[in-house]
């Protein structure tokens, strides 16, 4: 959108994923990169073709547990990312029958660790973690879905009021994709260092482990994920109007 054929055709500003959703739900924006987990709230259409995904280890969005999975009481999140804790959520209902109380921290692992059994980290934070290393147990996300599901996970999509989205808009969404894909070498250069990265570990990210362009079997995770979530949402509402 900066700097291929599309740098003219909209006017981009960027802000975190979670301000996204807020400046879309608020009319501020047209278009944007919307968390998955917040599609049932907004009343938007996907452009489809790319987004942010995994099929496997995602490295970026970690479960870092002082105790077994099954024994967490307080999970920690960074309420950055919607669709992350959301993710956790359900894995821990689903895998573990972990039902933690979340509360809302700062990405720093060991302040979040403090005052909780464990914590959901994510992004840059989550990649500078050495996992092997680590002296918890750290659970890669985007390994415990597909592992759980068969399918791709799907963190974020490209989503706009009903209006914007046309072939023309997707189209040129698509090709913007692609045309980072195709530059991925000049993003490694560019942004590793900055961000206190090795090349080597920023070209595996982008190259390996996030998926940038969506094909049917994204969609069918994404479906699979907003079920999952709707129905720990109904069971959690359920057991609160017993407990009432």
């Amino acid at each position: 959108m900066l700097h291929g054929n599309q740098r003219d055709l909209f006017d981009v500003d960027f802000c975190l994923p979670s301000e996204c959703a807020d400046r879309l739900a608020a009319g501020i924006a047209d278009i944007g990169i919307l968390p998955a987990a917040e599609l049932p709230r907004l009343d938007l259409e996907i452009l489809r073709g790319a987004g942010i995904a995994c099929r496997g280890a995602v490295r970026s969005i970690l479960l870092v547990s002082k105790v077994d999975p099954r024994e967490i009481k307080v999970l920690a999140a960074d309420t950055s990312s919607r669709t992350s804790t959301q993710l956790a959520r359900v894995l821990l209902a689903r895998s573990y029958g972990a039902s933690p109380r979340l509360v809302a921290c700062r990405p720093d692992l060991d302040v979040m660790l403090e005052s909780a059994d464990a914590a959901v980290i994510i992004g840059d934070p989550a990649l500078r973690v050495d996992v092997a290393n680590v002296p918890y147990r750290a659970i890669d996300l985007g390994a415990q879905w597909t592992a759980s599901t068969g399918l791709p996970m799907v963190f974020a999509v490209w989503a706009a009021r009903k209006e914007f989205v046309t072939p023309e808009i997707e189209r040129a969404f698509l090709a913007s994709c692609r045309f980072g894909i195709e530059h991925i070498e000049d993003i490694v250069r560019q942004e590793a260092a900055p961000r206190g990265f090795t090349e080597t570990l920023a070209r595996d990210y982008l190259t390996h482990s996030i998926r940038f362009e969506f094909g049917e079997a994204e969609y069918r995770g994404l479906d699979l994920f907003l079920r999952y979530v709707a129905e720990l949402v109904s069971s959690e509402a359920a057991l609160e109007s017993t407990a009432c």
